[in-house]
């Protein structure tokens, strides 16, 4: 990768109008939102149930948070929910 590339952990839109759903993914912050992803760690349901909305695989996300990933601020908050804080560790629910 180039020394100025950015990596982000955000979200990819889909879904119907009015029924939308996320995909969590690690992107390179140049490319558009629903363009091409490096990996898919995790999806964002917010119409779901509220123990069913969330869902992502914590190693991967640990890694990528451990190599210089940047999340979103929403992304930031969707891990806070699930006791993974900012910098890659858990902390208690």
């Amino acid at each position: 990768m180039e020394e100025n590339q950015v990596v982000k952990i955000r979200l990819k839109k889909f879904g119907a109008k009015a029924r939308p759903y996320y995909r969590i993914v690690v992107q390179d912050s140049r490319k558009p939102r629903d363009g091409e992803t490096i990996e898919e760690i995790g999806y964002y349901h917010p119409i779901e149930a509220e123990d069913k909305q969330i869902s992502f695989k914590e190693d991967r996300a640990k890694y990528w948070l451990s190599v210089g990933a940047q999340p979103t601020t929403i992304v930031k908050h969707l891990f806070n929910k699930q006791g993974l804080a900012a910098d890659g560790t858990n902390i208690a629910k």
